[in-house]
């Protein structure tokens, strides 16, 4: 089957369903999971910079929400957590289907 006839939610499940964007998933989901628990349960005042760990591990997608703050609402920059985690995964998931898709193909085709 070729990704011209596949539709939109196969191809989302092909790059987003293997170990390299599920485990980048994991991640992202411990560290705000980490930072939510350090934001809500911790009193020094180091603690209200937690957050920038959420925005540094779905680097750099989420960074382009940042510069938004300006000119529209606050909760503008939090929007791109999950658009950043989204989109890292994909990349990586098409890296990881690209890379072992190859591998399997010229294994396939060497072994006589």
């Amino acid at each position: 089957m070729t990704d011209s006839s596949r539709s939109v939610t196969q191809n989302l499940r092909h790059y987003l369903v293997n170990p390299a964007a599920l485990g980048y998933l994991a991640v992202v989901a411990a560290v705000c999971a980490w930072v939510a628990g350090v934001t809500l349960f911790v009193e020094h005042d180091d603690a209200s910079f937690a957050g920038v760990w959420a925005f540094f591990v779905t680097a750099p997608t989420s960074f382009l929400f940042v510069g938004f703050t300006d000119r529209l609402p606050e909760w503008v920059p939090l929007v791109g957590i999950p658009v950043g985690a989204f989109v890292q995964a994909f990349a990586l998931g098409a890296v990881y289907r690209g890379l072992t898709g190859r591998a399997a193909h010229r294994a396939g085709t060497s072994a006589a």
